[in-house]
């Protein structure tokens, strides 16, 4: 994780909210410099995101509305990382729960913070091939609207640089995936 030279030094922290998929703190520091301040931080325990390619080279995305933006984004599938499970545990379940596939291939593409600024919240990405379509449909959870989509990495780099609606995540995991997509 980052280091630097000498870390603040906590004085006061205070949990504001306690959510189902996140906290909200802020914590009052003295920097180094000895100036103080608040910050606030969104604790997060984390996601795991699969960059699924068929045997036909198509990436298999989702069409899903997010309310925070008031639309719906185009995003690799992903979830958030359960008490005691690991990145690699929620992803099999969650291809599965949103996209229909199981993969029978795997490779750790990599992680990295999501929104450094204001949240702890770490994406570990994996490439997920081999994939097996399964005999029942998609689940979605009573809080998603989905739609699937296939797209060749052409269209969806197109799509970016275009400036459709992606999320962060699946631009840098769909970066992270690119030497392996030709």
């Amino acid at each position: 994780m980052p280091s630097g030279k000498e870390p603040p030094q906590l004085l006061k922290q205070r949990l504001y909210y306690r959510g189902r998929k996140f906290d909200f703190e802020v914590s009052r520091l003295r920097l180094p410099n000895q100036a103080e301040g608040n910050w606030e931080c969104i604790r997060h325990p984390g996601g795991a995101l699969a960059v699924p390619v068929t045997s036909e080279r198509k990436l298999i995305l989702l069409k899903q509305y997010r309310f925070a933006v008031q639309g719906r984004l185009l995003e690799f599938p992903a979830g958030t990382i359960e008490l005691n499970e690991e990145p690699f545990e929620t992803i099999q379940r969650e291809i599965q729960e949103e996209t229909g596939y199981r993969a029978h291939k795997w490779q750790k593409l990599g992680q990295f913070f999501l929104a450094p600024g204001y949240s702890d919240e770490v994406i570990y990405a994996f490439l997920a091939q081999n994939l097996e379509l399964l005999d029942k449909p998609p689940h979605q959870d009573a809080d998603e609207d989905i739609e699937i989509v296939l797209m060749s990495p052409q269209e969806l780099e197109q799509a970016i640089l275009d400036g459709e609606a992606v999320d962060a995540k699946s631009i840098s995991s769909f970066l992270l995936a690119k030497p392996f997509l030709n």
